[in-house]
């Protein structure tokens, strides 16, 4: 097995372990602790019992970033796999990493963005499915460079393919 295989299963296990950690991070409500509960993207706990969240502007962008970052992930990973199972068609994993820092971009764009919505409260704590939000952002942009060092091995590999030298 190539180096170039070898990048390509690895950007595919970091897909999936990126959208099962951005999937967790957007259905959970476990993004912040308070004293009386806990609150995520859709639903606030107040002692046992949950509510949605009031529309709120910061909020409602981080929720769509989260679930369009998800969405790219998600078509991300079947791009790579296609790109895995279809081994001897010379695809590009060009298109996929595009589309994987597109996902890492929107991630971090959600996660900044709920950051500075609760940054200045003293008695509110994040919980782990934000941090497992910011988890899936290297591995995120970790596939995307290894399709894209995959997809640069197989352009040179074709461009000294028809040269008569023995390397």
């Amino acid at each position: 097995m190539g180096v170039k295989r070898c990048l390509q299963i690895g950007g595919t296990m970091l897909i999936f372990l990126a959208n099962i950690l951005m999937v967790l991070a957007t259905a959970t409500n476990y993004w912040s602790r308070h004293p009386d509960g806990h609150s995520g993207l859709w639903q606030e706990c107040n002692q046992g019992v949950c509510s949605t969240i009031p529309c709120q502007t910061m909020l409602a962008m981080t929720g769509a970033c989260m679930v369009l970052a998800v969405g790219f992930g998600i078509v991300s990973m079947l791009m790579g796999l296609r790109i895995l199972c279809h081994h001897g068609e010379p695809l590009r994993g060009r298109m996929t990493s595009a589309i994987l820092f597109l996902s890492g971009l929107l991630l971090l764009i959600a996660m900044i963005g709920y950051s500075v919505k609760d940054a200045w409260t003293s008695d509110v704590f994040f919980s782990w499915s934000y941090f497992s939000g910011w988890l899936a952002l290297p591995f995120s942009i970790l596939a995307g460079f290894c399709f894209l060092l995959a997809d640069m091995i197989m352009q040179s590999t074709d461009a000294i393919s028809g040269f008569p030298v023995c390397l």
